[in-house]
């Protein structure tokens, strides 16, 4: 399948996300539209209580694979992009840490999480978040123009990764750095997973071996690149989730071979530093 044919799947896919409000890149259950669900989900990879009730209802769809925002010591002041921002979740966390003097962007490829992601700025009246239709390989921001760029669950979607981090590099200020949650592979996906057009909307076909991930960012040309976190794919992944449900079905595969494959992939947070001087 070419990169065109993926992105339509990956934009359809999230499309009907945005319109149910339920997730499709988290396990416990999801793709169900349960706004409780999408809170399970969230407090088990790393937001609290007080994070949740901050912001608007409707923003959290449980889409992330971690929580960028707690490890990106955001300063009041900064310029922060998001790189597959979906409804403003991890935005509007962000925009409270930045303030009025800050400014937080958003940028996702599917018109109807923009709109989604709007009408719940305008809802918690935030004035100091934009949200732009783009593409993560080739995004509407100008050279040197951010401080951060956070992103959380969406590279492994893209099927360019190098360009990805390459624009990024683009557009982060000398001396900027860049706080990742995704999901990587310890080991080489079997081609069951990877012909599985719902694994890759789901965050799974699409990841690249972790050493590769990282190598796609120190080619960008950030330094200090490290691994701050990382945690194996949780459990009930394996006995809940209708796409994984849906992979056994299609392709006769045994539950003992789908728990080979979810102990290969795991959830990291990963940091890099755009040097000072080039």
């Amino acid at each position: 399948m070419n990169d065109k044919k993926i992105k339509e799947f990956v934009k359809d896919g999230y499309a009907k996300i945005a319109r149910k409000g339920g997730s499709c890149c988290e396990p416990a259950n999801s793709c169900c539209g349960d706004i409780d669900m999408a809170s399970v989900i969230s407090q088990k990879i790393g937001y609290s209580d007080e994070e949740l009730k901050s912001i608007p209802e409707g923003a959290n769809l449980g889409l992330g694979c971690g929580n960028p925002i707690a490890l990106a010591s955001l300063k009041e002041g900064e310029t922060v992009l998001d790189l597959g921002a979906g409804a403003g979740f991890d935005c509007f966390l962000a925009a409270n840490q930045v303030g009025e003097k800050g400014k937080v962007i958003g940028i996702d490829m599917t018109p109807e999480m923009v709109e989604k992601a709007r009408e719940n700025a305008k809802k918690g009246n935030y004035t100091n978040v934009e949200f732009k239709l783009g593409e993560i390989e080739d995004l509407p921001v100008a050279d040197e123009s951010a401080d951060i760029i956070i992103s959380n669950c969406v590279i492994n979607l893209s099927p360019d990764k190098r360009k990805v981090f390459e624009e990024a590099f683009r557009v982060i200020k000398p001396g900027g750095r860049i706080m990742v949650s995704d999901i990587v592979l310890l080991k080489e996906l079997p081609d069951f997973i990877k012909e599985s057009i719902d694994a890759y909307v789901s965050c799974v076909s699409g990841a690249l071996l972790k050493e590769d991930y990282i190598a796609a960012i120190k080619n960008a040309g950030f330094q200090d690149v490290e691994i701050i976190d990382e945690t194996s794919f949780p459990e009930d992944f394996i006995n809940t989730d209708p796409i994984v449900e849906s992979i056994k079905e299609n392709f006769s595969v045994t539950p003992e071979k789908i728990k080979e494959v979810a102990r290969s992939v795991v959830s990291i947070k990963i940091s890099g530093n755009k040097p000072i001087q080039q």
